[in-house]
């Protein structure tokens, strides 16, 4: 416990708006996710983590810790059997930055293939994040299909087989990382399946890195696989194997989430799982502080990837991450501690909610209109 009976809060320093929800009910005790240890829990109550901290019996077996909150869409870090036989209250935030990492893929398609709204997408995974890019894609009228076999013939997705994926212009992975099952998905692409991809194709995966199994898709790399490659997941992270870095089309160090919007989805959702534990309720937990942002009015927007770029592009991202690597050892404690500077020193980034777009530039032009409302852009005149 803490003070005065208070309860005790240990929380990672990078999940925004954890002090101002949580210290009402407690005292707040903020640390980096990856130094979280087992000593820090003794007393602790409360534990609120993001996907950095493993949360498992070495971590919180001598602790007094009741409830776990995690912030975040997946919950490969936590060992939620051993919560459970402790009789460990567990919540996280399935969906919460799944806008984020669809605005992501639009991205990287828009970079790497240009007439990405001719081709046909395959999607690996139609979860949270795979079915709203499924949606999306749809309501653009871009072919798509999905192989996910949790799903049934009605749950109004195009179902396809995973040969039939794998056939597609651009994949898409965005399954959780399992290894036990009927359908595990470690290492679900290996030196068969990149052998079966077409020529040309692009391969996304902003899931989960052990999905695809790296050192294949070195090998498949250097011995001249003909297709465009993006990861913002990699199977050992924070550690990076620095020559598949340097084959691949896009690297980027598992940001594909990290909008403003989307971390304060995250903590929001915990924070009311947490409430629903201690048996009270919320205030409006309504949020005006956030000004939408406005594109560049001298950037010429003359179609949908105009736009996305506009909003966010990857090959930012991709420098920067390249740039910290720099004469860099891989598997060190500088290459771990650069992966990790740049996702929590990470730069403002907004959902196109948030994104106001000069909409005088193309009011000639109804469908682009039509497309961005879509998207949900903010569509604005500046002289209003």
């Amino acid at each position: 416990m803490g003070s005065e009976g208070r309860l005790k809060i240990v929380a990672d320093q990078n999940m925004p708006l954890v002090e101002t929800l949580f210290s009402p009910y407690g005292d707040v005790h903020l640390k980096s996710g990856r130094e979280i240890t087992s000593s820090d829990l003794i007393d602790a109550d409360v534990l609120l983590v993001r996907s950095v901290t493993k949360v498992c019996c070495d971590l919180l077996e001598n602790s007094s810790v009741r409830f776990v909150g995690s912030a975040t869409i997946g919950i490969d870090h936590i060992d939620t059997k051993f919560l459970s036989q402790s009789g460990i209250h567990f919540a996280y935030a399935p969906g919460c930055n799944a806008n984020a990492v669809v605005q992501y893929d639009l991205s990287v398609m828009s970079h790497l293939v240009p007439n990405w709204r001719d081709k046909h997408v395959g999607i690996i995974g139609c979860g949270n994040v795979g079915g709203r890019l499924f949606r999306t894609l749809k309501d653009l009228n871009v072919s798509c299909r999905a192989y996910d076999p949790f799903l049934t013939p009605d749950s109004c997705v195009d179902l396809c087989s995973f040969n039939e994926v794998l056939a597609s212009d651009i994949i898409c992975v965005h399954t959780p990382l399992t290894h036990d099952g009927e359908y595990p998905t470690f290492h679900l692409i290996g030196p068969d399946e990149l052998s079966r991809l077409k020529p040309g194709s692009l391969l996304l995966n902003a899931g989960r890195g052990g999905v695809v199994n790296n050192e294949a898709l070195l090998d498949y790399l250097k011995s001249g696989g003909s297709i465009e490659t993006a990861l913002d997941v990699w199977e050992s992270e924070p550690e990076v194997c620095l020559e598949l870095l340097e084959q691949v089309s896009i690297g980027t160090p598992h940001i594909a989430g990290n909008t403003v919007e989307g971390k304060r989805n995250g903590t929001s959702m915990v924070y009311e799982a947490f409430l629903s534990w201690i048996g009270t309720t919320s205030d409006d937990m309504s949020d005006n502080s956030l000004q939408p942002i406005v594109l560049d009015s001298k950037e010429v927007i003359d179609s949908i990837s105009d736009a996305i770029l506009s909003s966010y592009d990857p090959r930012r991202d991709d420098l920067a991450m390249r740039t910290a690597f720099t004469e860099v050892e891989e598997g060190s404690v500088r290459q771990r501690k650069a992966f990790d500077h740049l996702r929590t020193n990470y730069p403002l980034r907004r959902e196109y909610p948030g994104t106001c777009v000069d909409w005088t530039q193309w009011s000639s032009n109804p469908r682009l209109k039509k497309e961005l409302d879509i998207l949900g852009f903010q569509l604005a005149d500046p002289k209003s």
